[in-house]
């Protein structure tokens, strides 16, 4: 059975490498990052076939990616807005689904202990929400990744 920690720890690390963006893993990053931010969340897993004692079982992981934009601390009457969350769910989505066009892989590596990743797509795009009480506007999309035993 592949675990999930590696895999949650591999993609938080990818989304914050990918994008220049702090990254909190089911919360909210360190209390002195103001957004923009992404928030990873890993989805309740659902397992079928083999029983768990099987440990050369494929599985498949769900993680929510939640982009949340803000205002810019340099304008004190700005607002988190629709552009800052579609500009972040681009690149979450580049980060975890993009390909080189030439050779048709992607073009950054998920690398987990034990685990090889063999597809990964975007599984739901819920899109954007907003907060006006807090200025917050925010983007939610879940990933699905296959994973087989390395």
């Amino acid at each position: 059975m592949i675990d999930r920690l590696p895999v949650t720890m591999a993609l938080s690390a990818l989304l914050a490498s990918a994008t220049n963006l702090p990254v909190g893993r089911g919360s909210k990053p360190p209390a002195d990052v103001s957004p923009p931010y992404f928030l990873l969340y890993a989805m309740p897993a659902t397992l079928s076939g083999a029983p768990l004692a099987d440990e050369h079982e494929d599985v498949f992981f769900v993680y929510q990616v939640t982009s949340v934009s803000g205002p810019d601390p340099a304008k004190p009457d700005s607002r988190g807005i629709a552009d800052q969350a579609e500009w972040m769910a681009d690149k979450a989505r580049k980060a975890f689904l993009g390909r080189d066009p030439a050779t048709g892989l992607w073009l950054r590596t998920l690398t987990i202990p034990g685990a090889k990743v063999i597809a990964r797509s975007l599984d739901v795009e819920a899109g954007g929400t907003n907060d006006p009480a807090d200025a917050i506007m925010s983007y939610v999309q879940r990933f699905r990744f296959d994973l087989t035993p390395a």
